[in-house]
């Protein structure tokens, strides 16, 4: 098994849903929004979880998700007795540094195709979703393949 390396930088991406769909930041709050010349989609900064304890190579790879130029992390919490998808200010770089890992800010991203998943790893089964309405805050959900998006396009972000 691979231990996840230390990282100097977070990587940067670029997401869409398959309607395509990005993500944009309104208060402390991520929405989906179709793609357009006026819309300033986010973008996500990743890096890899360093605690191998919590590693299996075999389900994806363990990542923390942060937001590009804020020190907003993705975080799942459970609200009012289910699985909740808030941004929380923490340093992503904070996360990797941490020698066990940080589970409310970490994510299992596994591969389908040209898309990625991402599942909670604090409430497995629990994955990061988008609706197919527009302006829809984006969520966690345990039912893929029906209401919401939960394939993403993680493209890096060209320098």
């Amino acid at each position: 098994m691979d231990t996840p390396q230390k990282v100097e930088i977070p990587e940067s991406h670029r997401i869409r849903d398959s309607l395509q769909m990005v993500w944009v930041l309104k208060g402390n709050t991520l929405f989906s929004v179709p793609f357009s010349s006026n819309v300033e989609p986010v973008t996500i900064c990743s890096v890899p979880c360093t605690d191998t304890e919590s590693h299996d190579e075999q389900k994806g790879s363990l990542i923390y998700l942060g937001l590009k130029g804020v020190d907003l992390c993705l975080f799942c919490a459970e609200i009012q007795g289910h699985p909740t998808l808030q941004l929380k200010e923490k340093k992503i770089m904070d996360l990797h540094e941490e020698k066990s890992a940080q589970k409310p800010f970490l994510f299992l991203r596994g591969i389908e195709g040209s898309t990625s998943t991402f599942q909670s790893v604090a409430y497995p089964g629990w994955f990061i979703a988008t609706s197919s309405t527009v302006g829809q805050p984006v969520i966690l959900t345990n039912e893929r393949g029906k209401t919401y998006n939960t394939n993403f396009y993680f493209s890096p972000e060209e320098l």
